[in-house]
């Protein structure tokens, strides 16, 4: 069977689902992805009516059914390790019931990441280690890793019971943001439930081969993002690892929250790099490649873009991506 391509909702957030899913079927798409939690919440998706209801459950699929689409995904990514109360615990229980609701609903993947504790049992805020030479950062690292391990193994244990799969998302600020990070969680677990959901977006910002990443994973590719990234000219003098971030006003229209209380910051006017609409960053034939790689590890993928370009409107951006994955799957 061929790739299923879709699109994961939030970029229409302020639609309906019902119309959200005529704007997918008009690009020619058939897969879905909703929120159920975590950073953000969850306009297309009445978790707690669909836990306690199995008529409710019924129906909602049916919305799908009779536009031709299939709910192939649910997104529940936030940092459920993170020792802010107000954090952690939320995106936890979010993503402990998201699983139940896929294993209800027949879904097999949840998307989520995951997650980044602090540095030490008295830490309040998040700690992300990333180039960790000097020794103390090992010894933040050993912590890190060990309250992954106990979570993870707990979330792990939850999917199998429920005959799904948890599609972590290789995202810097998290333990697990490359494939090697990935491999380590599910190692150091023994984790049969828990792979990769594949956004190429931040892989590519750090510099890696994505295609070599996918081949690399293989069978721990559960899920796919279509996402696109660009290195911009400032990163002549920041580096990809800039932190020239500024915060948002408390009062400024569309924030988006990270937890309760906290919010995602405004990005500097020359950005090292940035997310783009699909085939922005990456012409056709890279996004041919992509295709044919997440293809030799499962044919039947979906592959859900994940639109977040502000130079183009949610239709336009939602659009120009499914017209570059249509060309690249031509291509294959």
């Amino acid at each position: 069977m061929p790739l299923k391509l879709g699109a994961y909702t939030a970029c229409l957030h302020d639609r309906p689902l019902g119309d959200v899913l005529d704007v997918l079927a008009a690009n020619g798409l058939s897969s879905v992805e909703v929120n159920t939690g975590g950073f953000l919440p969850a306009p297309h998706c009445p978790v707690d009516l669909l836990l306690s209801s199995e008529a409710a459950r019924r129906d909602y699929l049916a919305g799908f059914a009779a536009r031709g689409m299939e709910l192939t995904g649910l997104n529940c990514n936030g940092n459920p390790l993170n020792p802010l109360p107000g954090v952690g615990p939320k995106h936890a229980n979010d993503l402990r019931r998201t699983i139940e609701l896929a294993g209800l609903l027949g879904v097999r993947n949840v998307v989520t990441m995951s997650g980044t504790p602090g540095s030490d049992p008295a830490a309040k805020y998040p700690s992300w280690v990333v180039n960790p030479w000097d020794g103390v950062y090992l010894d933040v690292l050993d912590y890190q890793w060990g309250v992954a391990a106990e979570f993870w193994t707990e979330i792990d244990g939850l999917a199998r019971a429920r005959d799904v799969r948890v599609a972590v998302e290789m995202h810097p600020h998290n333990l697990v943001f490359s494939p090697v990070t990935l491999t380590r969680l599910v190692e150091l677990t023994g984790a049969t439930n828990v792979g990769a959901e594949m956004d190429p977006s931040h892989l590519m910002w750090q510099g890696m081969d994505v295609a070599a990443c996918i081949r690399h994973l293989g069978p721990l590719v559960f899920h796919a993002a279509a996402k696109d990234a660009e290195i911009c000219p400032g990163a002549d003098v920041r580096g990809v690892l800039d932190t020239s971030f500024s915060r948002v006003p408390v009062d400024a229209p569309g924030k988006v929250p990270t937890g309760i209380g906290h919010w995602a910051n405004a990005w500097p006017q020359d950005p090292a790099w940035k997310f783009v609409a699909v085939g922005v960053g990456h012409d056709v034939a890279y996004w041919s490649g992509f295709l044919t790689a997440l293809s030799e590890v499962d044919p039947d993928m979906a592959v859900n873009i994940e639109h977040e370009d502000a130079d183009y409107s949610q239709l336009d951006g939602l659009g120009m991506a499914a017209e570059t994955l249509h060309a690249a799957v031509a291509k294959m």
